[in-house]
């Protein structure tokens, strides 16, 4: 069984291989899913074989209906002369109209059954245990020139600036020449 999404995914594939699609340009190549659900209601498809909550689950025959579908309107038929002739078709009539590789027919793991949700809305909330605080060192900026401020932990020395700002000299020309110091830029 697949969900409609899935099922539009093979009908997609099924219609890779000897499909023109719509001759006139009036109608969708391959359906979507309002044209499913308008299939179904009409009794041009069949209704889906099963309900997981709220999801339609269909199966092989309706693979074969909907790609069956699309083939004879690639023919110019009208959805009423379409309907007249597959009324009540067997699955060999269908899968002799519809042509789709062996492969995309198969319904692969039988769907999981559902599976009751967890109330998560009625459970206590848990409450993290705080984390340990880190003593953080201070701060202090280290003036690199061009408005340029490097903020390290602790108290530089002035020789340990000086050695900062000598070693940050490449990354003060990269931004000069991209303009992104601030005696470097045109005022705004």
């Amino acid at each position: 069984m697949w969900t409609l999404d899935e099922l539009l995914d093979r009908v997609s594939a099924a219609l890779t291989a000897e499909y023109s699609g719509a001759p006139n340009g009036r109608v969708r190549d391959v359906p979507d899913r309002r044209a499913v659900r308008w299939y179904a209601t009409t009794g041009l498809v069949d209704r889906p074989s099963a309900m997981r909550g709220r999801t339609a689950l269909y199966e092989k025959r309706h693979l074969l209906q909907l790609v069956a579908v699309k083939r004879l309107q690639s023919e110019g038929r009208t959805l009423a002369e379409i309907q007249a002739e597959l009324a009540g078709a067997t699955d060999t009539t269908l899968a002799a109209i519809a042509r789709v590789p062996d492969g995309l027919l198969d319904s692969g793991d039988p769907p999981p059954r559902s599976e009751v949700r967890p109330r998560f809305w009625a459970e206590p909330v848990a409450t993290p245990a705080p984390a340990p605080q880190a003593k953080a060192a201070p701060l202090n900026g280290v003036a690199l020139g061009g408005g340029a401020v490097l903020l390290v932990p602790g108290a530089p020395t002035a020789a340990d600036c000086a050695d900062i700002a000598a070693a940050a000299r490449p990354l003060l020309d990269l931004l000069a020449a991209r303009g992104l110091l601030t005696n470097e830029r045109e005022p705004s």
